[in-house]
């Protein structure tokens, strides 16, 4: 199946009539839809032969090659028109009588010449185009030249130059339209799905690039408590004989240090799928130091209530980092997106088993995460996912936007797709 075929199998489309769904069955079905038009047509054609002087033979005969090729005009656009055209040639022959009275089937000439310009056979579309002006005109010459005395000769000769000259030049700029038109809906089907593919590519990129900060992150966290545990181990191993209860302090803070480290790798290791061989030891800020990084957006301008409730010091070193990047984050997409004149809230709850972060603006802008691909919203949404929380972003009720995010201080490791 092509990759059009995929695509239009993953599109829904709500709400369609029975008409419209028709109309799309037929057209990934062309050469259905073409027998039940040449059906009609030569229906209507046999139905209006009581209105000329031909032998029945002559007539069916004449019909059939002017529209039975439309079947394949599709597939075989010039070898059909070559056969209609034959048909058109024939009919001066055997309609010597009738020739200033247009037939049903010559219907076919018309549709061949819109099927050679839409399909892009313009060589071919003018040379057909001028055999079909040349043949009017000798139907035209035929019937009124030589029967100059027939009183409606102007009236007939009025409408055979209009079915002659005005049919064919309509469906040239018919072909003309319709083949620019899909022209057009193929390339923007075309950008739609490499707008797609890059989408995805984006996103795995971002997700990509946050799991390599976090590694980095990690290495922090981790690297600090394993430091603690190598110097309090070689302490106590020089003063446990002379200096037991020294000893003991250390041997405690060592059992302590390595549950706070145990529970950062298990939180880490259920999203941690890339390696950084090479991380950078760049010392990491917290939960605590939010006030500073409040202050710091405030002196360019955005208004913002700082409210810390409980003790935000003497978080785990993962879950305050997070609670800082996260508001970082969402403090940052006020600063771009809100407009001017936003406020802003940053409530942070520190409860016995939960830490719970709120940032709010009364903004009128939308943050261009969402509508860019932008990694920030992915980045937040990670980084809560990491520690086992959730993180919810979305427009206020009331106008502006909102961050929710529920981060646990209880052990939880984190399976391979936590983010909702």
């Amino acid at each position: 199946m092509s990759d059009l075929g995929r695509t239009q199998r993953r599109i829904q489309l709500p709400n369609l009539t029975s008409v419209r769904r028709l109309s799309l069955w037929l057209r990934t079905h062309p050469l259905v839809g073409d027998t039940i038009m040449v059906a009609f047509l030569i229906l209507l054609d046999v139905l209006s032969w009581g209105m000329f002087n031909v032998p029945p033979e002559n007539y069916y005969s004449v019909g059939a090659l002017l529209l039975c090729p439309l079947i394949i005009r599709r597939r075989q656009p010039v070898f059909a028109a070559s056969i209609i055209a034959f048909g058109a040639l024939l009919r001066i022959f055997t309609h010597p009588d009738d020739l200033s009275l247009p037939r049903v089937a010559e219907f076919g000439i018309f549709i061949a010449l819109y099927t050679l310009v839409l399909l892009g056979n313009r060589r071919v579309a003018v040379a057909y185009l001028l055999f079909s002006l040349a043949q009017s005109a000798l139907l035209i010459s035929r019937a009124y030249y030589e029967n100059p005395d027939n009183e409606t000769a102007i009236e007939w000769l009025l409408i055979n130059v209009f079915w002659s000259v005005a049919l064919p030049a309509f469906c040239w700029l018919l072909g003309e339209f319709v083949a620019a038109r899909r022209a057009y809906h193929a390339e923007v089907e075309q950008r739609l799905r490499m707008l797609e593919l890059e989408r995805d590519q984006q996103t795995k990129i971002a997700v990509a690039q946050e799991r390599t900060r976090i590694a980095r992150e990690l290495h922090d966290v981790v690297a600090h408590a394993v430091s603690v545990i190598i110097v309090q181990a070689d302490g106590a191993s020089f003063v446990i004989k002379e200096q037991p209860a020294v000893a003991e302090r250390s041997l405690r803070t060592i059992a302590s240090t390595g549950r706070q480290a145990l529970n950062e790798l298990r939180r880490l290791l259920g999203v941690l799928r890339a390696e950084d061989e090479n991380p950078e030891m760049v010392p990491q800020p917290n939960a605590g130091q939010l006030t500073e990084l409040v202050d710091k957006v405030r002196s360019v301008g955005l208004p913002i209530e700082l409210e810390l409730t409980g003790n935000l010091d003497e978080l785990p070193s993962g879950v305050g980092l997070g609670i800082y990047r996260i508001v970082q984050e969402a403090l940052t997409n006020i600063l771009k997106h809100a407009g001017p004149g936003a406020m802003a809230t940053v409530r942070v709850d520190r409860r016995e088993d939960s830490v719970t972060v709120q940032v709010l603006d009364d903004g009128f802008g939308t943050p261009g995460d969402l509508v860019t691909g932008g990694n920030g919203l992915i980045g937040m949404r990670e980084r809560a996912a990491v520690y086992g929380g959730t993180l919810d972003a979305g427009p206020r009720p009331g106008g502006g936007w909102q961050v929710n995010a529920l981060l646990p201080l209880s052990v939880r490791p984190t399976g391979p797709n936590p983010v909702r």
